[in-house]
C-alpha cells in the first residue's frame, strides 16, 4: 500500500484527496505556488513544498519540480487530481521512470485517448458507437468542405487536441464553413499547439451523458453507471447529476456496456470517464448515443457517482495503484437515490460571468449537503487559476428532493466581496424544464435572460429598512454581528404613529422605502420608490429570509438567495435626502464632504441642498427638512466624516420645532 502520497494539484481536489488519504492512514504532501502559500490544501497536508511562482506554467505544470518534491519528502506515489498534468502521458511516464507510483492509467492509455480523431477510430474498431463524422488525415479546406457536405449541415468543427470548448465551432450553412474553419484552427493552434480538426454531425437536441469506469492491472473493468452533464454554458459544465433523468434500464445497459468496451480497448487502469453525446429529440435511446471522448482521470463531478453508489473513488484509485484489484465486482454495484452537483464559481453573472477575484472576507457555505472546497474565510481568489470556489452536492431519495435540497444549499451561500454564481445556480435548478428532465446542452443559453438578476429585489430593500429600524443602534458597533431572519423581522416600530422613510443605496443604486404602520405598528404597508409594493406586511415575504452582517464602516450586507447586496442608509423626510425632522443633519454613512452650499445664519427652504457627501463612489445630496435657518454648521469642504456625525442643524424661524417623524435612527 502507498505510504506517502504527493498531490500534484491544488484547491478543492487536493483537499478531497487529502481527506481520503488521511482516512486510509496515508501521509500526504502538498505542493504550492506563491499564490497558494496560505491555501487550505497546504494547511491540511502533512507536509508542503513550494514549487515556484504563481503562474501554473511556472509551478503546477512543471513536472520536474513535482517529481523533485516527491523525492525530497520521501513520497512513494503521485496523484495528479484533474487538470494540470493529469492527462499528460509524458509526465505519467516520468513519474514511473523516477521509481514512483503513478495514481492513474498507464501512459499508453492516456496517449491512445489523447487525440479525438485517433480515439474515434479506436472506438469504432472496439464496437463503440461513434458520432457520424470525418477524422481523416487530409486536412485541406476542399476535403473538409466536401466531407461536411456529405455529413449534412449543421456540422461541428472540433480541434483533435481540444477540450473545454476551445477549438470548436458549429457551422449551419456551407457559405460559413471556411471562416469557421479558419477561426477554429487559429484557436486550436494557440490553445493546444495543434491546428488539426475533425468534423462531427451536429446533434439537434444534444445531451451530455458520461459513464464512470474503473479498471485494474488484473484485466478487470467495471462501470459505476452514468452521469448527466447537459447543463452547460459555453461548453463548460455547470450542473451534473446521477443517474441521468429519463434513462431506462435497456439504454443504461447499452451505454454502460459500450463504456466498458471502450476502457478495455485501451487496457485501462484506474478511474476514467467515457463521454457520450445523445440525440434526445425523442428521449434517450441506445441507438442515438455516440462516443465523444475519454477523460483519463478523475472527473470534477465524481462526487455524484460516489453518492449514488456508496463508494469512495479516491480510495479505489489508491488501492488499484498499489496493485489491488477493483474492490467490487459489477454485480455488487447498484444505484441508490439521486445526487446533483453544482459548481460554485467566483464570477459575476450580471457582468457576463467575468471571473471575480479578491479576499473572501465573508464566506459561509452552510452545513447542509456535501461541500467540496479548497478555500475558507480569508482565502484569496487569485487570477492565476480556475475560479471554482466549491462544489455543492445534494443527495436524496428522489430527484425532486435532491433538486429542492440543492436549491436551498445554493440560496444559503454567503460570499463577499467576491461575486459568485450561487443565485444563478438556484434559479437554474428551479427551471421547469430542468425539473421535468427536459435537458439539452443549449438550455442555459436559451434561458439566460431570466437566470440573471440585474437589480436587487424589493424584498432586499424592505429587509434593509426593517433591519435599520430595529437593530442599527445595537448592531452598528459590532463589525462581526450577524442577524438571523427570526431576529430581524416581526418587530414593532418605535412610536409608529407616522410613516418612516429610508433612502437606501443598494449595490450603488439609490432607492427609497417608506414604512406606513397599521394597527399600532403590528403590520405595515410598504412603498418602494413611491410605488405600493407590499400591503399589510408582518414578516419579510421571502421563502429564505435574508441575513444581514454589519461591515466596519456601518455598511450592511444583505445575503438573499445566494446574492450579496451592500446597503448604506440615508434617512429622509418628504423628498429630501438624509434629513431628520428635528433639524439635525447627520452623515448617513462614512464619507468625504465635497461641497458646502450654505453658511451659518443662512435662511433655507425645505428640500434645498445644504451639502454633498461622497461615499461608496456616489454623491449624496443632504437637504433641508423644512423651511428654517442654519443654526449650526460643523461640516467643511474636504472633511472626512463618520456615520451619524452631525453636519448641520436647521431651526424653524418663529415656529416650534417639530417632533421626530416616527422613529429614532
Amino acid at each position: 500500500m502507498i505510504d506517502k502520497l504527493l498531490i500534484a494539484n491544488r484547491g478543492e481536489i487536493a483537499c478531497r484527496i487529502i481527506r481520503t488519504a488521511r482516512a486510509m492512514g496515508v501521509a500526504t504532501v502538498a505542493v504550492y505556488s506563491d499564490a497558494d502559500a496560505k491555501a487550505l490544501h497546504v494547511r491540511q497536508a502533512d507536509e508542503a513544498v513550494h514549487i515556484g511562482p504563481s503562474p501554473a506554467a511556472e509551478s503546477y505544470l512543471v513536472g520536474d519540480k513535482i517529481i523533485a518534491a516527491a523525492k525530497q519528502t520521501g513520497a512513494d506515489a503521485i496523484h495528479p487530481g484533474y487538470g494540470f498534468l493529469s492527462e499528460n502521458a509524458a509526465f505519467a511516464q516520468a513519474v514511473i521512470d523516477a521509481g514512483l507510483i503513478w495514481v492513474g492509467p498507464k501512459p499508453a492509455s492516456i496517449e491512445a485517448m489523447g487525440l479525438k480523431d485517433a480515439a474515434k477510430k479506436l472506438m469504432r474498431a472496439a464496437g463503440v458507437p461513434v458520432t457520424p463524422g470525418y477524422e481523416g488525415e487530409d486536412q485541406s479546406v476542399e476535403r473538409l468542405k466536401a466531407e461536411a457536405e456529405a455529413i449534412g449541415y449543421p456540422v461541428l468543427i472540433k480541434a483533435v487536441a481540444g477540450g473545454g470548448g476551445k477549438g470548436m465551432r458549429k457551422v449551419d450553412a456551407p457559405e460559413d464553413f471556411e471562416a469557421a474553419l479558419e477561426s477554429c484552427r487559429r484557436e486550436a493552434k494557440a490553445s493546444f499547439g495543434n491546428d488539426e480538426v475533425l468534423l462531427e454531425k451536429w446533434i439537434t437536441s444534444p445531451r451530455h451523458i458520461e459513464v464512470q469506469v474503473f479498471g485494474d492491472a488484473h484485466g478487470n473493468v467495471v462501470h459505476l453507471f452514468e452521469r448527466d452533464c447537459s447543463l452547460q454554458r459555453r461548453h463548460q459544465k455547470v450542473i451534473e447529476e446521477a443517474p441521468a433523468p429519463g434513462m431506462d434500464e435497456a439504454t443504461r445497459e447499452a451505454i454502460c456496456a459500450a463504456a466498458v468496451r471502450a476502457a478495455k480497448a485501451v487496457d485501462y487502469e484506474g478511474a476514467g470517464t467515457i463521454e457520450f453525446i445523445a440525440d434526445a429529440s425523442e428521449g434517450l435511446r441506445a441507438d442515438r448515443i455516440f462516443f465523444m471522448e475519454m477523460n483519463t482521470r478523475l472527473q470534477v463531478e465524481h462526487p455524484v457517482t460516489e453518492e449514488i453508489t456508496g463508494v469512495d473513488l479516491v480510495e479505489w484509485q489508491l488501492r488499484v495503484a498499489s496493485g489491488a484489484p477493483v474492490p467490487l465486482k459489477q454485480e455488487e454495484l447498484s444505484i441508490k437515490g439521486h445526487a446533483i452537483e453544482a459548481r460554485l464559481y467566483a464570477e459575476d453573472p450580471a457582468k457576463g460571468f467575468l471571473p471575480s477575484t479578491g479576499q473572501l472576507k465573508h464566506f459561509n457555505l452552510g452545513e447542509d449537503g456535501r461541500i467540496e472546497t479548497g478555500v475558507s474565510r480569508g482565502s484569496e481568489i487569485s487570477p492565476f487559476y480556475d475560479p471554482m470556489i466549491a462544489k455543492l452536492i445534494a443527495f436524496a431519495g428522489s430527484r425532486e428532493n435532491a433538486i429542492d435540497d440543492l436549491i436551498a444549499i445554493a440560496e444559503n451561500v454567503e460570499v463577499y466581496p467576491v461575486k459568485s454564481n450561487a443565485a444563478f445556480i438556484a434559479k437554474l435548478l428551479d427551471l421547469p424544464q430542468f425539473r421535468a428532465g427536459e435537458l439539452d446542452t443549449g438550455l442555459i443559453e436559451r434561458k439566460i435572460g431570466g437566470l440573471i438578476e440585474a437589480h436587487a429585489p424589493h424584498s432586499v430593500k424592505l429587509a434593509a429598512a426593517l433591519w435599520r429600524a430595529e437593530t442599527f443602534e445595537a448592531a452598528r458597533y459590532d463589525g462581526d454581528h450577524a442577524m438571523s431572519p427570526s431576529g430581524m423581522f416581526g418587530f414593532r416600530l418605535n412610536a409608529p404613529s407616522a410613516p418612516a422613510r429610508f433612502a437606501l443605496s443598494v449595490d450603488g443604486n439609490g432607492s427609497t422605502v417608506t414604512l406606513m404602520p397599521l394597527d399600532g405598528g403590528e403590520r405595515w404597508d410598504v412603498e418602494i420608490d413611491g410605488v405600493r409594493e407590499f400591503d399589510e406586511i408582518e414578516y419579510l415575504p421571502t421563502t429564505h429570509g435574508p441575513t444581514a452582517e454589519v461591515e466596519p464602516d456601518c455598511t450592511i450586507l444583505i445575503f438573499d438567495r445566494g446574492n450579496a447586496h451592500t446597503v448604506s442608509f440615508a434617512r429622509e423626510r418628504g423628498t429630501g435626502h438624509a434629513s431628520a425632522a428635528d433639524g439635525d443633519i447627520s452623515a448617513p454613512m462614512p464619507g468625504k464632504v465635497i461641497a458646502v452650499d450654505v453658511a451659518e445664519g443662512d435662511t433655507v427652504t425645505a428640500g434645498q441642498r445644504l451639502l454633498v457627501l461622497e461615499a461608496m463612489k456616489m454623491e449624496h445630496a443632504l437637504t433641508a427638512p423644512f423651511d428654517g435657518v442654519v443654526a449650526e454648521l460643523s461640516a467643511s469642504e474636504g472633511a472626512q466624516v463618520q456615520v451619524e456625525a452631525l453636519l448641520a442643524r436647521i431651526e424653524q424661524e418663529s415656529v416650534e420645532r417639530s417632533g421626530a417623524d416616527g422613529m429614532d435612527a
